[in-house]
């Protein structure tokens, strides 16, 4: 029996005899057939519940679950794999994940964001390297001078004032650095300079007090002993210190004077010769030809740029001049004002590898009072090299002659003047 329907009908295939196809023997090929018409679909408007990649939900449309119709993705234009819809920037495929969210390709980057992150970030560097600075500065400062063992103190008046001490302590130096610096080898350690310096809002004044002036040295309690001492009478300004260190020396200041003194610092030899060093020099101008072999001063007059064993020198020299100690002083204020000066410079300042060297060396051998803070030292600092840029008043304690033993006495009625003007911060009037 044949179970092939009849081809005539058009819709299905004869037999052997009566067409050609598969398994006839006829000579005559098959003829063409018409084929039957597929109608394509018109794209329906995306559902409002879609996947939200412009493809239905599995199983709509006749498509594959998870994937559009072969119809709709050609008639948008879809290239499947090649990146996604139009312009390469669509799906993946149909059912894709979208990729390109981020910035567009090409676009400007966002410089306005990338400054606010690099001037956060180095504001954060500047701020963790200052607050370090600052407790390693902190760390290195001697508070060894205990002002409140001095008695009887004075009121205090307006301003602040500091007493600023070079001395010829020899702590921590070798034969040889004695030998170089012309220190000699004496026990203990003495005052070589002795300056006064006023701070306030009438100005900066600088005042030498000389080692050799006529004083009486009070009653004190000692500061190591706690004793209490009668008055010495009647010494050199330099011999309080000998006996009793820094807190006999300010009770002596304060009682022959009346003024109240705020701040101490002390500096060594050392010390002093080793931030001379630090800074590369100091260049100072000499006014005359100096030469001296206890301190070992060795100058031309004119300008010149002194190393630290040459500035030391300097400064501790007091033959040749007519004035005498007098003289010195007020080389010592010059050459701590230009010492000042060029410390604070912006080659110094901005640059850590010569900072660090230069603090370490001054505070290393530093000794200040308990109360003075890095703020204190700080503003002590400004107001020398302000005076030197002519912002201030460099002077003597004005004195009326000569005393015992070659000391010098003080002319009784401007220091009183002077003292007064200091303690009221009003303006320096006495020559």
């Amino acid at each position: 029996m044949n179970d092939w329907p009849d081809a005539g009908n058009g819709n299905a295939r004869g037999s052997d005899r009566d067409a050609y196809g598969r398994g006839s023997s006829a000579a005559q090929p098959e003829g063409a057939r018409r084929m039957r018409h597929v109608q394509r679909p018109v794209p329906q408007q995306q559902p409002a519940h879609d996947d939200g990649y412009g493809q239905p939900p599995h199983g709509r449309r006749g498509g594959v679950p998870g994937q559009g119709s072969y119809e709709s993705g050609y008639s948008e234009g879809h290239v499947y794999g090649g990146g996604g819809g139009p312009g390469g920037r669509g799906p993946a495929g149909p059912g894709g994940p979208r990729r390109g969210a981020g910035r567009r390709p090409g676009a400007a980057p966002n410089w306005r964001r990338r400054i606010t992150i690099g001037v956060l970030t180095l504001v954060g560097v500047l701020l963790v390297t200052s607050v370090a600075t600052y407790f390693w500065a902190d760390g290195k400062v001697r508070r060894e001078v205990d002002l409140s063992k001095v008695i009887d103190r004075p009121d205090e008046g307006k301003g602040t004032n500091y007493l600023i001490v070079g001395s010829d302590s020899r702590d921590g130096m070798s034969a040889d650095e004695k030998k170089k610096l012309h220190t000699g080898s004496a026990e203990g350690k003495r005052t070589d300079s002795m300056i006064l310096l006023h701070t306030g809002d009438n100005g900066n004044t600088m005042v030498s007090l000389p080692r050799d002036s006529w004083v009486t040295i009070p009653s004190f309690k000692g500061s190591d002993s706690g004793k209490s001492f009668p008055s010495k009478g009647k010494d050199k300004l330099n011999a309080a210190f000998s006996i009793d260190g820094p807190e006999l020396l300010v009770r002596t200041i304060e009682a022959n004077t009346g003024l109240h003194i705020d701040h101490y610092a002390e500096i060594g030899f050392a010390g002093f010769a080793n931030i001379v060093d630090a800074v590369g020099g100091v260049e100072i101008d000499i006014p005359q030809d100096i030469k001296d072999k206890d301190s070992g001063a060795d100058f031309k007059k004119g300008k010149q740029t002194l190393d630290g064993q040459q500035a030391l020198a300097f400064v501790r020299n007091r033959h040749g001049y007519a004035a005498g100690d007098l003289e010195r002083t007020k080389n010592q204020q010059k050459f701590l004002s230009a010492l000042a000066s060029q410390t604070a410079t912006p080659s110094t300042v901005l640059n850590p590898f010569k900072l660090y060297p230069v603090m370490g060396a001054g505070l290393d051998t530093l000794i200040v009072d308990k109360d003075m803070s890095l703020f204190d030292l700080g503003s002590m600092f400004w107001a020398m090299k302000g005076i030197t840029n002519g912002d201030g008043i460099s002077m003597n304690m004005p004195v009326a002659g000569d005393g015992p033993q070659t000391s010098l006495l003080w002319d009784k009625s401007k220091v009183t003047q002077l003292v007064n003007e200091l303690k009221n911060d009003d303006a320096v009037t006495v020559k």
